[in-house]
């Protein structure tokens, strides 16, 4: 568990850097996810009713992937300055309880004069398929 915040200063961050970090969703985070955000879309949490889905079987909250882009920003890319000014999310692909995600940062563009640095943002899973995607524009408050 990373608890210690990367430290990068706003000289530090040159364009192209890249963090990323992986793990796994849970039926917990899931379950968890609904109760915190209080959606019970069955798509997600009824075992029943998404098998006469498309899909199959439960989906994964795409907001609760999206919720990883916090981890990113605030504790790996650029880490301890970070104050998130906006995020775009574009939900491509679903995502399944047991699969292995990687979430990923690279750093596109940083203003000297706001010191706000874009980030494009993405979340693959094990085959390597896009599952959201976007761009974050965070400040550096030091």
């Amino acid at each position: 568990l990373m608890n210690n915040p990367n430290d990068y200063s706003f000289d530090e961050l040159t364009i192209g850097l890249r963090e990323s970090f992986q793990l796994k969703i849970t039926e917990f985070m899931v379950n968890d996810f609904a109760r915190n955000s209080g959606d019970f879309n069955p798509l997600h949490v009824d075992s029943m009713y998404s098998k006469s889905t498309k899909f199959g079987k439960k989906i994964c909250h795409g907001m609760l992937l999206a919720s990883f882009f916090s981890k990113l920003i605030g504790m790996h890319l650029p880490g301890k300055n970070a104050l998130y000014f906006s995020q775009t999310l574009n939900f491509l692909e679903p995502c399944f309880i047991g699969d292995d995600i990687t979430i990923e940062g690279e750093l596109l563009d940083k203003s000297m004069a706001t010191q706000i640095i874009t980030i494009k943002t993405s979340i693959f899973n094990n085959s390597r398929k896009c599952l959201v995607d976007g761009i974050a524009k965070v400040i550096l408050i030091k």
